[in-house]
């Protein structure tokens, strides 16, 4: 039988997490990575939007298609304030502006 987890995506500046909790809130299993980062048209360190979207696409694809886990919910914790516009389609325009870019008044 598989066992229930739930799947925390813990994307912070420096390192991105998956953590596995159980239903008692035990933790089961964690992973940590860190990703290069991208520059905007200012040259300003920003996320690989693409790389972690593709993380977590992937990492969530092998959980659900495994024979070890039952994903019974997930959730996401991120820092700061980060800033992404979009078109009408919900397309990316931009990079993810975060909390430390300054932005003129």
């Amino acid at each position: 039988m598989k066992k229930q987890v739930i799947v925390i995506y813990d994307i912070g500046k420096t390192n991105k997490k998956l953590l596995l909790f159980d239903l008692d809130f035990n933790l089961v299993s964690i992973s940590e990575d860190r990703f290069p980062v991208v520059r905007d048209e200012d040259g300003f360190e920003c996320d690989d939007i693409d790389l972690i979207t593709s993380w977590i696409t992937t990492s969530l694809n092998d959980l659900v298609s495994g024979n070890k886990f039952k994903v019974i919910a997930v959730n996401f914790s991120t820092y700061g304030a980060s800033l992404i516009f979009l078109d009408k389609n919900g397309n990316r325009l931009t990079p993810v502006y975060n909390y430390l870019k300054e932005v003129p008044s």
